[in-house]
């Protein structure tokens, strides 16, 4: 792994959420390591992010009937559960954000599509971003094929990363990612940032 400028990086932790976390048959292991390069990140001089996913009335109502979301917005128990008041929305306080860190709330599967998550990271001078997140198949996929058309140097932490399906994830992980992506384990990153 080529060498990372720390001062136009951000560590992008996505969707390390209560009612996300608990999905996972053994989360703790993932979170932990999340949490270690944090960490290094913050030690090192780069920047760390959070994006979670959670709807306020409003975005309820605004979601059209079309949409894959709207499933959401009909089911009152699911609703519940994704607003943005929730406990279930809130993020693991093992990876909590700090002051100064960058944090954005969307509405979909992607970071970029519902935030000003884009905006925030070009006030930083951020040209690199390292991946974690659950999960590979939705909201790091999305951050990918998003983020490499916005000519970001992207980095997938890839044992940082987990999905409720292991078939999915090692396609993505092996066969997708990598056409756009560095895929690297935590190690990797803990030896570029020096």
């Amino acid at each position: 792994m080529n060498p990372i400028d720390t001062a136009r990086t951000a560590l992008l932790v996505m969707d390390v959420q209560n009612g996300i976390v608990s999905r996972l048959p053994e989360p703790d292991p993932l979170v932990e390591q999340i949490a270690d390069t944090i960490a290094a990140v913050r030690a090192a001089g780069g920047h760390v992010g959070y994006v979670r996913v959670a709807f306020t009335e409003e975005d309820f109502a605004g979601i059209p009937p079309h949409s894959s979301f709207a499933a959401i917005a009909a089911d009152e128990a699911m609703r519940s559960a994704m607003h943005a008041d929730s406990a279930s929305t809130a993020i693991d306080e093992r990876v909590a954000p700090q002051d100064g860190d960058l944090v954005v709330r969307k509405t979909r599967v992607g970071p970029f599509s519902t935030t000003d998550l884009r905006e925030q990271l070009e006030a930083r001078g951020i040209t690199t971003l390292l991946l974690t997140g659950i999960s590979t198949s939705g909201v790091v996929l999305s951050t990918v094929r998003q983020a490499a058309d916005l000519d970001y140097r992207v980095v997938v932490i890839l044992d940082e990363v987990a999905d409720p399906v292991a078939e999915v994830h090692q396609i993505l992980t092996t066969a997708v990612f990598p056409r756009q992506a560095e895929v690297v384990t935590s190690a990797e990153v803990a030896a570029a940032l020096g």
